[in-house]
């Protein structure tokens, strides 16, 4: 504000843009509703000002009096009614704002144990396109909506989340809070924006997770403003792919949902493609399992990963990471419920440490966990390595959580309205 009351509009504009980066990370974490709205009302502010400035920069505005500042913003804009419309537009885009990935997850392909063919299906639709454009043309056009759909905990949003990092595209996550709100008829603006917004900055992908929350079927007990947002989400993505044959200039829009069965059957048939997100297979599981521990300190061999898979039939991908987080704790309990040490040495540093130990170890000495934090010998006890009785341990009390019912309906789906994902 003070380059902009000096009137040194082009750095300012520069310095604009920083805060709103920062404001728009801020609401993304931010829980506290009034900091938010706080926060929000200071985005639309910082906004309006950047936007009049580089109308001025372009010679599309007249130039204002320095000292008008993002306080000033409105007024110098002028009134009247395009005023009052830049007003909504600017309030909607700062709701909207924390939507907008700007950290990438860096989830790779790689790291997404199996489902080849949504991987391959994700990439038709937002890798080839923008890298590709010249396999893009005539009446080869890249594909308009993808919808993810699948047991709880499958990966879906994991698949995601490897779009935001691989593809080089905008990447607008939304949840219905995002869309939802209580004043009269400002859901569908919210919608209309955000689709605007995504086409200001194509190539862009739209994620909208647990989206039968927002499109469920129609029905006569439904609000009318539920069904004013579905109309809007109809109309919207019918013309998602419309307006430019530019493939680097197509908007995705990525669904996700557990429930495919509840969502409205027009916005079903919005998505080119529809992909079954299966429970993980015992290569995949195994894969899982190895990924999830990463670099721990612990002893087992590849053949233990294949046992691990064998003994998780109809795990799901987050009932492996749970497993996998148990297990990550046992050596601390371990520790913690020790009530003899023993002083070793580490085969890699050198160094001394206290270990937990049996009591009719040999050398092994009385003494707790509290005990040795008392004597300031905290920072020498040994952490234990993670070893094949561990995950044994959890697995004797792990239990899947999708029931073979819930497959039932999800494959039912599939036969008649999905593909395979796997």
């Amino acid at each position: 504000m003070d380059e902009d009351n000096a009137g040194n509009y082009a750095k300012a504009l520069e310095l604009y843009k920083v805060a709103l980066e920062y404001f728009s990370t801020h609401l993304k974490y931010e829980k506290n509703p009034k900091a938010k709205d706080a926060i929000t009302a200071k985005f639309k502010e910082y906004l309006g000002r950047a936007e009049y400035i580089k109308g001025v920069l372009d010679g599309a505005q007249p130039e204002a009096a320095p000292g008008d500042g993002a306080t000033g913003a409105q007024k110098a804009r002028g009134g009247g009614g395009d005023s009052a419309k830049d007003e909504d537009a600017a309030k909607l885009k700062g709701q909207l704002a924390s939507a907008i990935l700007t950290e990438r997850p860096n989830v790779k392909w790689e790291d997404v144990a199996g489902l080849e063919a949504a991987k391959d299906a994700l990439k038709e639709a937002v890798i080839l396109p923008v890298k590709f454009p010249q396999f893009f043309t005539g009446k080869r056009k890249p594909w308009s909506g993808i919808l993810l759909y699948g047991p709880p905990g499958t990966g879906k949003s994991y698949l995601a989340k490897a779009v935001a990092t691989e593809a080089d595209s905008t990447f607008f996550s939304i949840s219905s809070s995002d869309l939802v709100s209580k004043w009269l008829g400002e859901s569908e603006k919210l919608v209309n924006q955000l689709f605007t917004m995504a086409r200001d900055n194509s190539p862009a992908i739209v994620f909208i997770d647990e989206i039968d929350a927002l499109c469920s079927a129609r029905g006569d007990n439904e609000s009318e403003a539920a069904r004013r947002i579905k109309t809007e989400f109809l109309v919207q993505m019918q013309g998602v792919g419309s307006g430019s044959d530019d493939p680097k200039r197509r908007i995705l829009v990525l669904g996700a949902t557990n429930m495919p069965y509840t969502l409205d059957q027009a916005i079903r048939r919005r998505f080119d493609k529809r992909i079954y997100i299966p429970l993980p297979e015992a290569a995949a599981r195994a894969h899982m399992f190895k990924v999830h521990l990463g670099d721990t300190p612990n002893t087992l061999i590849p053949s233990d990963y294949d046992i691990l898979a064998s003994k998780t039939e109809g795990f799901s991908g987050s009932d492996v990471a749970v497993v996998v987080k148990d297990v990550l704790m046992e050596p601390v309990r371990k520790t913690q419920e020790a009530t003899h040490f023993v002083e070793v040495t580490d085969a890699k540093t050198g160094k001394k440490e206290l270990a937990a130990c049996s009591p009719g170890a040999p050398g092994a000495f009385a003494a707790t966990l509290t005990e040795l934090a008392d004597r300031g010998l905290a920072d020498r006890v040994a952490t234990p390595v993670i070893t094949m009785r561990d995950f044994e341990k959890a697995l004797a009390k792990a239990r899947p959580t999708v029931s073979p019912k819930d497959l039932e309906i999800q494959e039912k789906f599939t036969a008649e309205f999905g593909e395979e994902g796997s």
